[in-house]
């Protein structure tokens, strides 16, 4: 593919966990390892928190292109 040069816009969308984790008898970690393919994007990985438990991705989408396209 080729892009011609120029902004482009980056979205980065967390997987989210479908798993309950509340009945393991492991500690969570404090900062868990999130891994990518982009090793250019590991280290912002590491240093992102993860979303909280409530958090909606179909509510995010709809802020986010509320507020692009002055909804």
């Amino acid at each position: 593919m080729n892009l011609p040069p120029g902004n482009v816009e980056v979205i980065v969308w967390s997987a989210t966990d479908t798993h309950d984790h509340t009945t393991t008898s492991e500690p969570a970690p404090e900062t868990p390892k999130r891994r990518t393919k982009i090793k250019a994007l590991q280290n912002w990985f590491e240093k992102t928190q993860p979303a909280p438990p409530d958090f909606d991705p179909d509510q995010a989408k709809w802020e986010y292109l509320k507020e692009k396209h002055n909804l």
